[in-house]
């Protein structure tokens, strides 16, 4: 790289994205952690319950009794997997913007990616949870968010891909109603992000314009309030144009590590969607392996962008509905708690731990500053 450009991309840097910063404040409070974590739990509850009584029979117990603990045991090996791999799609990046941060760092970083988005709407934590741990390790938050955003379009690439042809191999299967429609509101949710994404890298000039357009009928509607959207509006539009910079340039020098990036995602949701096959078998349920993978995939898909936090309500409707295809109705409520347990809960819980450690320990800085 040229020294020129070292300055560059140095210089861009410095530039902090105030905007995301200022997000971060409001999201990582314990309030609003709390308030999530109370959602997801009462959402999960009420939608595992709504299961529980309309499958349960006297063989659900028998079921939960019958478990084979070595497909459980290798389910957790299977977890600690997909943390593995989820730290490493971000630390192939991060080790080349910030030299000198550990794995270790990256593997905090992703699972409070996972524990921030499984407790909002959207999955809209998820993001900043990565950024605020990573930035409480001394990395920029713009790097941070580079590395988020090239993750992204890979997921952007891989979930509808997969979601095309897990909806053509069970194109048979599929019927109208609840599952259509979460479907098409994936495709749309992912098509719409997806080209959102690809203008703001190839066309940030497009993406900037139409925000500073939408903020000036937004502020004719509302004037009071012209002042902070227009800022908001000018600081997005930078932060922009130094994302698609910094991005291309990194790009340029490493054009293999976003092929790299596409192939971890692979194997992280493989390695998600094989989860399901090797809980079956440890409830003594022998399916075909390729069902399992393709129902797996369009659960996934149709819950990532859901309202409710870790997709609850509609996760476990879906479970219900296509997984009673080769699930037996008594079994069907113990395999949706090991489902959900092993997808979102155990690694949200590692989330949490590392989230609200490093807030205890930012909010006692705070007050020893403050006091010495």
């Amino acid at each position: 790289m040229l020294l020129e450009e070292k300055v560059e991309i140095a210089a861009t840097r410095t530039q902090a994205p105030t905007a995301t910063e200022n997000s971060n404040k409001q999201l990582f409070n314990k309030s609003v952690i709390l308030k999530g974590a109370m959602w997801l739990g009462l959402l999960t509850i009420a939608s595992g319950a709504v299961v529980f009584f309309y499958s349960h029979t006297g063989d659900t117990i028998i079921a939960l009794s019958s478990i084979k603990f070595k497909y459980i045991l290798l389910c957790f090996g299977m977890v600690f997997i997909d943390l593995m791999l989820g730290s490493w799609r971000n630390h192939i990046f991060i080790q080349k913007l910030t030299p000198g941060v550990s794995h270790w760092v990256s593997f905090k970083s992703n699972v409070a990616n996972m524990f921030m988005g499984a407790i909002t709407p959207f999955h809209s934590g998820a993001g900043p949870g990565q950024l605020y741990v990573y930035n409480r390790y001394g990395v920029k938050v713009l790097d941070g968010f580079i590395v988020s955003l090239i993750n992204m379009g890979a997921t952007l690439l891989f979930m509808p891909l997969a979601g095309l042809l897990a909806t053509w191999a069970m194109n048979n299967q599929l019927e109208s109603g609840l599952i259509t429609i979460l479907l098409k509101y994936g495709f749309s949710v992912f098509f719409t992000f997806g080209v959102v994404f690809m203008l703001a890298f190839w066309k940030p000039l497009w993406i900037g314009s139409a925000l500073l357009k939408i903020t000036a009928m937004y502020s004719r509607i509302w004037p009071a309030k012209k002042d902070r959207v227009t800022k908001w509006a000018n600081t997005s539009y930078t932060n922009i144009l130094n994302y698609q910079q910094i991005c291309k340039k990194l790009l340029q020098h490493h054009p293999l590590l976003f092929p790299l990036s596409l192939l971890m995602t692979t194997l992280l949701y493989l390695n998600k969607y094989c989860m399901q096959y090797v809980i079956l078998l440890g409830l003594g349920i022998h399916a075909d392996i390729l069902q399992v993978i393709s129902i797996q995939i369009l659960i996934q898909f149709m819950i990532y962008f859901a309202p409710s936090p870790g997709g609850s309500g509609f996760a476990e409707a879906g479970i219900a509905v296509l997984f009673s295809q080769i699930v037996p109705t008594s079994i069907l409520p113990v395999f949706t708690l090991l489902q959900r347990s092993f997808l979102l809960f155990f690694p949200a819980l590692i989330g949490a731990f590392v989230v609200l450690n490093l807030l205890k320990t930012h909010t006692l800085k705070i007050h020893d500053s403050n006091h010495g």
